[in-house]
């Protein structure tokens, strides 16, 4: 139990720190991932461990009880794969029907059966640190300063003699990878040296797997995610759009021959953005989307015609197989859980979260701003009174290529609907969800279009619901940090705010972080070609307008961001 004794301009501000327990411990889950033949089920709980069960949820086994991941059944179904320790945050290793394969030191991720079943790829950092990411936190910089570059390979081990070998050079990072249908190849998003900072500049390789080389094939437009072989061997389908996070992704679809040459996008002018998909057959693909906030299950046809099989005002995350599907799904008022079925008719297999819910409804608000049309939520406090006004919060969301969709609220913004605030959630230009015109609407305009939508959108909000127009705060975490302390230098509308991990110095930040290739598609140039569109969107240049009570929050390991909250603060 940890005390804290504070004292705050504003209950906004306490609210925002100090959250109730039972919204930060609803239990959640990795993964989940349904047979080839569609008939078994297996989730990955956080925390919890790992569980099998039939399509309807009976003959469930609980394989492990720890925090494991990595889910892969085989292609014929006879066996799941997965990534588990022995002991509590222990090192994880690959075990295939309890029996461990694997015996390696390092960071292992993402295992993936061989169509032909003998071999299973994954991907290796040896002897890692710590895990992978730009989000992650940067390791201390302490003692002798120098760079150290942890490569993310590809490992593949026989799953019969147990024999390991690593089939991509040591100078390139892998991010994503999938097998080629005879399993002779493997198409790989890959770039060399730096993984955290060289996302945004990898490209689309081929993997020869008897010889372990690899060949570039598409050197793509923006960023690449999700690379999945078309069945017939002949073409590599991926994502593709301006994205901000490896992880969150979101664009158009495309594919290109998996032997090179003009990729295609198949999803021109989509007013959505895909998050993920698969292949169904040689001309067709299912599409996970989101579409003016909700999530959606697509069905394509390559030839032209699609068909939306399901959508929703809710988050899942999803797998699908022979007709059946296992997904993960939340909503504003109903926690994660694991469901299976046929897409849209799915039976729910778990009861991990029964939770008593203290806020109100939410709400999908439209409103059109500079010829685009923008989105949002509304959570509302519990038992709205329309004779009264509500004090009303604004919450930005990161990224910017992100989107706020109708999860559960496993944040402040539930605590903040508990107390009796109105929380509304915009996804302005930048974000996800309106398609790839919208998404890249704010490059070299950080601050600008963005903040007019969301400015826009509380207007459109407080005309039509119980808000009190003086009682408006505002606050938001990364991308949001920056737009928090970026706001209340361009308005005074906003009576208290909180910035968490944001940037008040573009100049200084892209100097000072190791992660600056994301910053070049979103501005343009370096800071050294191009100062002045660092410049004018920099709150730190503006800050003599700010009158609003602000508080600015920094993680002490966040060494990418946090030197940027200290030069704000003061």
């Amino acid at each position: 139990m940890i005390s804290v004794v504070i004292h705050y301009p504003s209950r906004m501000h306490a609210i925002l720190l100090l959250a109730a327990l039972d919204i930060f411990t609803v239990r959640t889950f990795h993964q989940v991932a349904i047979s080839p033949n569609g008939k078994r089920v297996a989730w990955a709980e956080r925390d919890h461990g790992i569980t099998v069960a039939d399509l309807s949820g009976t003959n469930r086994k609980q394989l492990t009880t720890g925090d494991d991941e990595g889910l892969a059944w085989s292609s014929d179904s006879a066996k799941l794969a997965y990534l588990a320790s022995k002991e509590k945050r222990g090192q994880r290793q690959l075990i295939v029907d309890g029996n461990p394969l694997t015996g390696v030191k390092g960071y292992l991720a993402e295992p993936q059966w061989s169509p032909d079943g003998k071999s299973i790829a994954f991907l290796l950092i040896e002897n890692a640190a710590r895990s992978a990411g730009p989000l992650v936190a940067m390791s201390r910089p302490i003692g002798l300063i120098e760079e150290h570059i942890d490569e993310q390979r590809i490992a593949i081990v026989d799953v019969a003699s147990k024999k390991l070998r690593i089939v991509t050079p040591a100078n390139m990072y892998i991010y994503h990878f999938d097998w080629s249908p005879d399993s002779k190849q493997i198409a790989a998003v890959a770039a060399p040296g730096s993984g955290d900072n060289n996302w945004w500049i990898a490209q689309l390789h081929v993997v020869d797997v008897a010889s372990a080389t690899m060949k570039p094939i598409y050197k793509p437009e923006y960023q690449i995610a999700s690379p999945r072989w078309s069945p017939d061997g002949t073409h590599i389908a991926f994502i593709e759009g301006l994205m901000s996070d490896e992880g969150s992704t979101g664009g158009d679809l495309f594919t290109i021959p998996a032997t090179g040459g003009e990729r295609r996008n198949v999803t021109p002018n989509l007013k959505a953005s895909v998050t993920s998909f698969r292949w169904l057959s040689s001309d067709s693909l299912l599409l996970g989307e989101i579409v003016e906030g909700d999530d959606a299950l697509v069905r394509m046809q390559l030839g032209g015609g699609s068909q939306t099989l399901w959508r929703g005002a809710e988050a899942i995350q999803w797998s699908f197989a022979n007709g059946n599907s296992a997904v993960i799904r939340s909503s504003f008022r109903a926690a994660p859980e694991v469901w299976a079925g046929p897409i849209g008719q799915w039976k729910q297999l778990t009861k991990v979260n029964m939770l008593t819910i203290s806020w109100g409804e939410a709400h999908s608000i439209r409103w059109r701003n500079d010829n685009f049309d923008v989105q949002g939520w509304l959570l509302a406090p519990a038992n709205v009174d329309p004779s009264k006004k509500y004090p009303m919060v604004v919450c930005i969301h990161g990224g910017p290529a992100s989107a706020f969709v109708a999860s559960w609220p496993r944040d402040q913004n539930a605590e903040l609907a508990s107390h009796g605030y109105f929380v509304f959630m915009p996804n302005p230009r930048g974000s996800y969800g309106e398609g790839e015109t919208f998404t890249r609407a704010n490059v070299k305009d950080f601050g600008g279009g963005d903040l007019r939508d969301i400015m826009a959108g509380v207007d459109a909000v407080v005309k039509e619901y119980p808000i009190d127009p003086n009682r408006v705060g505002v606050w938001g975490w990364s991308y949001g940090g920056f737009m928090t302390m970026w706001t209340v230098t361009q308005t005074n509308r906003f009576h208290a705010a909180v910035a968490g991990a944001g940037v008040a110095n573009w100049q200084s930040y892209y100097g000072e972080n190791d992660i600056d290739e994301w910053m070049i598609p979103y501005f343009g140039a370096t800071v050294y070609d191009d100062p002045a569109v660092y410049a004018k969107s920099a709150p730190i240049n503006f800050i003599k307008n700010a009158k609003t009570v602000i508080r600015i929050l920094a993680c002490a390991k966040d060494l990418r961001r946090r030197h940027t909250a200290r030069r704000l603060r003061g």
